[in-house]
């Protein structure tokens, strides 16, 4: 059967189009892809939507978790702020594993579906747990039903952030042009769906939590997940699945062991000596290859090929295995500058909103809730994307040469700066706050006074100009710099990245929380803000953001970008 499948010529419809597709895929029952029966635009609905659904769920949560944190579970705000960063962490962190996962054992399809249920278990547990009155619990007992809803909402995503995205992209046949096309729209309504998602979160989401209750807030995204659920599995028959090969994981693994291995053997002065393959299969992912450099030199061992006699040593790599470790150590310091990018981002979700609860929120007729702010920042995304493309980026042109009008290290370094000057205006207007807040007149009767809330807007509005040019550049650089076998490690890097600022937020917290409260001193994010000096804080973060900038912008003058294929 097997032989009939390698034999069996292409065959085409009456239009002139391959009847299978092009790349490999195949079906569920691991037959050829029938192009006219898989994948496409008619498979990705139903991926966007797991991904939409997923999005609402996360965002459900991040978008007001610290106010739940202190008006439900009554965590001080150190300590809620500190949570909502270990969490959002941990909810980037392991998407590693489901990478792994993925690429590894389980396929990008069956990782999904193993995800699916445990995030809709999660929410479940916190729909439940929000839902019961607190005093059926026993001391304690409430706290840690809600931290393990949580985290098994963490853990879910695990198999959804990494996969949908590049199952996403299995759905188009790489070798039609036609069809590669459309991959470009796919990743625009990606991108769109999850800031619509975030859009309904913060706003819809956010006023039934603070005026009808958690429960039903966090009852909506759990029906969605099982609505997601049942139409992933009823489409089962429309996707095109890509065949397991050698996980990258694997790979860099092989590389590092025979380097060690290989430690005292000298290197050749002749790279040609190194070990690859030969290009004679036809397979495009086969006859890959990356030239060879002399940067990381001493990783160029793994791949010296040594006599058969030689029992323990003679396995070696391929210089493309070697160069791939390279590459991604040469990402290393971009990636290192997104852990303080990502650092302040994490504010937006938790000291920002503290911010928020201690402002007057009246709008008119309307009451805002804090996270609701967060708005501005979604707005502010959509209104940037096209001003960057259709403005910014011909008008860069003219200057820079360059056909995407910034480099990828230029992009990436103006978002740097603008999420810097997001900490400056934070802490400016803390000053300003904390200045109104201590002028109270004696008609007031000591009450203190308080800014409008609208006043955060702009720190929302400049992070959210700070993610079109960084975050987004973030996605661009890792995807065009990763090797050829590693799009999808990478991506799960960058959301390591996210992970990474979070928990560097943990820190943070917890060292100014130990340092400033000394001698009884209320410190520097007390419960009462008033008290406090939450603008040393954001000025902290803005001074650890001019550094990394610098170190950027040192790193990047003597980086060689790799050139878009």
């Amino acid at each position: 059967m097997e032989a009939a499948d390698e034999e069996r010529p292409l065959l085409h419809l009456q239009d002139g189009v391959p009847e299978y597709a092009s790349d490999g895929s195949i079906d569920i029952n691991k037959q050829p892809a029938l192009k006219r029966n898989t994948g496409n635009w008619r498979a990705c609905y139903m991926i966007l939507g797991v991904e939409f659904c997923e999005c609402v769920a996360f965002f459900a949560i991040a978008k007001n978790l610290v106010t739940y944190l202190t008006t439900v579970l009554h965590e001080s705000k150190v300590a809620a702020a500190r949570n909502v960063s270990a969490w959002i962490g941990a909810s980037f962190l392991t998407p590693l594993i489901g990478a792994f996962l993925a690429d590894t054992y389980l396929g990008r399809y069956w990782t999904i579906i193993v995800s699916l249920p445990v995030c809709t278990v999660g929410m479940l547990v916190l729909t439940v747990s929000a839902s019961v009155p607190t005093s059926y619990y026993r001391a304690g007992v409430h706290r840690a039903v809600v931290y393990l809803g949580l985290y098994l909402a963490a853990l879910g995503s695990a198999g959804i952030k990494p996969c949908a995205s590049a199952f996403g992209e299995d759905q188009f046949d790489s070798a039609d042009p036609t069809e590669l096309a459309k991959k470009g729209s796919f990743f625009n309504w990606y991108y769109l769906l999850i800031s619509l998602g975030s859009l309904l979160s913060g706003t819809m989401l956010v006023w039934l939590q603070d005026n009808v209750g958690w429960g039903v807030s966090f009852a909506v995204p759990t029906v969605l997940l099982v609505l997601a659920l049942a139409v992933f599995v009823g489409g089962s028959r429309v996707y095109r699945f890509r065949e397991l090969r050698v996980s990258p994981f694997i790979s860099l693994s092989q590389v590092v062991v025979a380097a060690v291995r290989h430690w005292h053997v000298e290197l050749p002065d002749d790279n040609s000596l190194l070990y690859e393959l030969a290009t004679s299969s036809a397979e495009t992912e086969s006859t890959y290859r990356i030239q060879h450099t002399n940067q990381f030199r001493f990783l160029d061992r793994a791949a010296i090929v040594l006599p058969p006699s030689d029992k323990k040593l003679a396995a070696c790599c391929t210089v493309t295995q070697v160069e791939e470790l390279k590459i991604l150590l040469r990402m290393f310091p971009i990636w290192a500058s997104f852990v303080i990018f990502y650092a302040v981002a994490g504010q937006m979700s938790s000291t920002l909103i503290e911010q928020g609860m201690v402002m007057d929120n009246r709008v008119g007729p309307f009451t805002i809730p804090p996270a609701s702010l967060s708005i501005f920042g979604v707005f502010s995304v959509l209104i940037w994307v096209p001003i960057y493309e259709k403005v910014l980026v011909p008008l860069a042109r003219r200057y820079t040469g360059e056909e995407k009008g910034f480099s990828r290290t230029q992009r990436l370094g103006i978002g740097f700066a603008l999420s810097m000057l997001t900490m400056v205006y934070s802490a400016m207007l803390e000053m300003k706050r904390l200045a109104t807040a201590q002028s109270s007149s004696p008609a007031d009767h000591n009450v203190p006074m308080q800014m409008s809330i609208l006043w955060q807007a702009p720190s929302y509005v400049l992070h959210g100009a700070s993610e079109v040019f960084a975050g987004i550049g973030m996605t661009e650089f890792f995807y065009d710099q990763a090797p050829y076998a590693m799009k999808s490690l990478c991506a799960a890097l960058a959301q390591l990245a996210i992970a990474s600022g979070s928990y560097f937020n943990t820190l943070v917290f917890d060292v100014v929380a130990v340092a400033m409260t000394r001698g009884g001193a209320p410190g520097w994010i007390p419960d009462n803000l008033n008290e406090g000096h939450l603008d040393y804080f954001f000025w902290m973060m803005a001074a650890l953001s001019v550094l990394n900038l610098a170190q950027f912008v040192h790193y990047s003058m003597g980086c060689r970008e790799k050139p878009t294929s």
